[in-house]
């Protein structure tokens, strides 16, 4: 069987992405070509549709490689002799795929990103909200939405607070594959010090420090300014995700490209999240936070303060 050797777990805008590119590049190592296949996520069966029920949720569904001859074949082509791996953040939150991963590579090692969890959900809302897919133009309040959300079935992405539970993710992670198979990598390491970071990750993977270059910014998008247009837009948006998950993925993406870049057009200056917010908000995280501290080694404790820490594009349109 053609399966990986290692995992990128963590979370939706918490920096797989350009990990994953970054570790693309160096040779002992083959990273799918496809990110994000989310195969364990599934049980040999397409995505329920009871998950799938937030907006553009079942046209993103279709994109999962859920067929086990799919997911192998992803693997099939890597160079004799290379480590084989894949990124998908939500394996860190679904702990039945942690579970299925167990079952198929127990030997597994599992690399989990992880950013101040305040500063994610933001930033996650902040995708969904320029996309046109979040029709809630307040973060707080989308926020407080999470779990009437949750119990509609809208999909993980938009869990905004529970994704960011990192305690309890990484504590039934490491009872199953050991702590031995598990390093976790901060956000902020890969901002600030990335060549540091990307040797540590080398050596936990096994091989040699020194060949990969320091990861790119992160796919951003402009800041979309509330109001009469902007909810005109978003709902065709949504209406036409709607549409698109009876269509094959990439009809909707490129139909979707012209109408996206009239809801982004301008890039206003992405707003800072009040204090106020984020102190009120952080509360949710300070008990999970404490067992992230004992579990990982190290301290998280600024996660806890007024300011966000770390991110590749300081400027406000980076979302």
């Amino acid at each position: 069987m053609a399966l990986p050797d290692f995992f990128l777990l963590g979370a939706p805008k918490a920096g797989t992405t350009a990990l994953h590119a970054a570790l693309a590049q160096h040779p002992q190592l083959y990273l799918s070509a496809v990110k994000e296949p989310k195969f364990y996520l599934c049980d040999g069966r397409p995505p329920p549709r009871s998950g799938q029920r937030g907006p553009g949720d079942a046209h993103s569904a279709q994109e999962w490689v859920w067929r086990r001859g799919e997911y192998e074949a992803l693997f099939d082509v890597a160079p004799p002799g290379t480590l084989k791996g894949e990124s998908t953040p939500f394996y860190l939150y679904d702990r039945t795929a942690q579970r299925r991963i167990h079952a198929d590579v127990p030997h597994a090692k599992m690399l989990v990103v992880l950013r101040d969890p305040i500063d994610r959900a933001y930033s996650n809302w902040m995708h969904l909200w320029s996309d046109g897919l979040e029709p809630i133009g307040d973060f707080a309040d989308a926020w407080a939405a999470e779990d009437a959300r949750v119990e509609a079935g809208w999909a993980p992405f938009w869990h905004y607070r529970r994704l960011g539970l990192y305690g309890e993710q990484l504590r039934d992670l490491i009872d199953l594959f050991g702590r031995e198979q598990v390093h976790v990598l901060r956000y902020r390491d890969l901002v600030e010090a990335p060549d540091l970071a990307l040797d540590k990750v080398s050596a936990f993977l096994g091989v040699d420090p020194g060949r990969v270059e320091q990861p790119a910014r992160e796919n951003s998008r402009p800041y979309v300014e509330p109001g009469r247009r902007t909810a005109v837009l978003s709902r065709v948006v949504r209406a036409g995700a709607a549409a698109g998950a009876y269509a094959p993925p990439q009809v909707w993406r490129r139909a979707s490209e012209p109408l996206l870049g009239l809801l982004q057009q301008g890039g206003a200056r992405r707003p800072v999240l009040e204090q106020e917010v984020r102190m009120r908000l952080v509360e949710a995280y300070r008990e999970d936070n404490a067992l992230l501290n004992e579990l990982a080694g190290q301290s998280f404790g600024d996660w806890m303060g007024t300011t966000s820490r770390g991110q590749f594009a300081p400027t406000a349109g980076e979302s």
